[in-house]
């Protein structure tokens, strides 16, 4: 969305640890680790789940002159029973006189993740089919607090019906908002609204990359948004919720919302986040083996240098030595002193020790470091953890959900 000014703050996840190890399957997984999926495959009529979405409800334009009341609950909102969320934009006050401009025109429904689900960094997709319709300006959409522009705003699709072929990838910040934002666009040689069509970022500290049926057509980064925008500022380096709305009208909306059917509809098949697939990752050119934490500035390291079978990794100052040299073995091992990164026990459950332990060929021992920096294990799925979010010298390392958060980034140093 193009302007937006109301809006609840985000609100980082909280993990709590559980207790308690088990022997898990060994069998791969995906080298991307799944943090939140929506597949929306409730029953025809019913809503949506209330521990992950909000609605945005009122008729005030949300600063962009917008026609439409947002409701909530399942009047405008709600399963088809076919694997589908259904937004329906309608024509009509539905009762409601308390538009920005007097009576409401239509009715539509906006939800968002804002206090149940946040992300920094990673892969963000959904499969939506848009609607047909010059007036309809269907997104989905990021944004990184309640404090619009400044906090962030992420575009991930944007397709209004006025210009039905073309696809919009956008980011909104301090500077570069609303008409004058930063971003790039698709035109197909068809329509967008006739078919589903898969609509994804891959967002890094470095970059966003916009993508849609896997087809990259336009990336940002700090440099790039630098040079277009008189050097504005990069402010997508902390979590952000998730938005999915139909709006009608609107500033940049437009086109000839009077001339729309009852009914239009907006057809959401799945939202899916997962860290970014990688491959076992080799340390860059210029050197730096070591694994440094985002939360502390310390680096994973074998204790007292002793390569010993069941060694507990912990994080301690960096310091160049040996013991916190990790190379990303082709067989996809994270090994150092001769000894591999390892899942204690073999278990692949919330709270599982990372240990150091003889290489010998298990999947479990395999672990990727993402894009985005999650030191991700394959098998289990899940990302390396700093143990109750310690940061002194001699904090342990755990495997937990992957939540994005800075316990579970890691760099090369």
């Amino acid at each position: 969305m193009r302007r937006s000014r109301l809006f609840i703050g985000a609100a980082v996840i909280a993990v709590a640890l559980s207790a308690g190890l088990t022997v898990a399957s060994r069998s791969d997984t995906a080298e991307a680790a799944v943090v939140w999926n929506e597949d929306f495959n409730g029953a025809a009529g019913s809503g949506v789940d209330s521990s992950k979405w909000n609605f945005d409800t009122g008729g005030s334009g949300f600063g962009n002159q917008e026609l439409q009341y947002y409701n909530s609950g399942t009047s405008n909102v709600a399963m088809d029973g076919q694997g589908h969320l259904v937004i329906t934009a309608r024509k009509g006050s539905g009762g409601h006189n308390d538009c920005w401009n007097g009576t409401c025109q239509f009715t539509s429904g906006r939800i968002q993740t804002a206090g149940k689900f946040t992300q920094q960094y990673g892969h963000v997709e959904a499969r939506i089919q848009v609607p047909n319709g010059s007036g309809l300006w269907p997104a989905f959409w990021m944004l990184g607090g309640g404090n619009w522009p400044t906090d962030g705003e992420i575009d991930i699709m944007e397709v209004v019906g006025r210009d039905p072929n073309r696809l919009f990838g956008t980011l909104h910040g301090p500077g570069y908002s609303g008409g004058e934002s930063f971003g790039g666009s698709l035109v197909a040689g068809s329509p967008w609204y006739q078919a589903f069509h898969t609509y994804a970022v891959d967002w890094s500290p470095t970059q966003i990359v916009w993508t849609v049926d896997g087809q990259e057509y336009f990336r940002a980064t700090p440099a790039s948004l630098a040079a277009a925008k008189n050097g504005a500022r990069w402010v997508f380096d902390h979590p952000f919720f998730i938005i999915l709305n139909l709006a009608v009208g609107g500033n940049f909306g437009q086109g000839n919302p009077a001339g729309l059917p009852n009914e239009s509809r907006m057809l959401i098949d799945y939202v899916h986040v997962s860290t970014s697939a990688g491959t076992p990752a080799p340390p860059p050119a210029s050197g730096g083996k070591a694994l440094k934490s985002s939360l502390s500035g310390r680096c994973i390291d074998i204790p007292g240098g002793n390569a010993v079978d069941g060694a507990r990794l912990q994080t301690y100052d960096c310091n160049g030595t040996a013991a916190q040299q990790w190379a990303a073995n082709g067989d996809g091992t994270m090994r150092s002193l001769g000894k591999c990164m390892d899942p204690a026990g073999g278990a692949l459950t919330n709270g599982t020790p990372i240990q150091l332990v003889g290489c010998n060929g298990n999947p479990v021992q395999r672990f990727t470091l993402s894009d985005s920096g999650d030191l991700v294990n394959v098998s289990a799925n899940k990302c390396v953890d700093l143990k109750d979010r310690n940061t002194a010298n001699g904090a342990q390392l755990q495997l937990w959900d992957c939540s994005g958060g800075s316990n579970q980034k890691w760099a090369r140093a």
